[in-house]
């Protein structure tokens, strides 16, 4: 589940009045959120998918112009226990989505 710490992130600008818990599966599918709210998604996302022992995770951001595509890169070169990552191949998304190894531990 995303942490409290994300949630109240976007209380401002968040439409619901209680937050929203979403289940972490191998894959996030960045389309259900504000471009505007990428980096800290993934952020989130990564470390839940991470903690619950996930080696390989998907994460969907879309083909476009490429701007959440380098948001989402950018979070990924920046985790310390992100082992690889690479655009997906024509059956995971291709170039519209990335797939990212974890290191086995930290």
């Amino acid at each position: 589940m995303i942490g409290p710490n994300v949630i109240e992130s976007f209380e401002n600008d968040n439409p619901f009045p209680e937050p929203v818990e979403l289940e972490i599966t191998d894959t996030l599918d960045l389309h259900a959120f504000s471009p505007k709210d990428t980096k800290a998604v993934t952020i989130a996302y990564l470390d839940e998918a991470f903690r619950k022992g996930f080696r390989l995770v998907r994460i969907i951001h879309g083909k476009g112009i490429g701007v959440q595509r380098e948001t989402v890169r950018a979070v990924l070169g920046e985790t310390p226990f992100v082992k690889s990552f690479s655009s997906g191949d024509e059956f995971s998304g291709g170039w519209g989505a990335t797939i990212v190894k974890f290191h086995d531990g930290v």
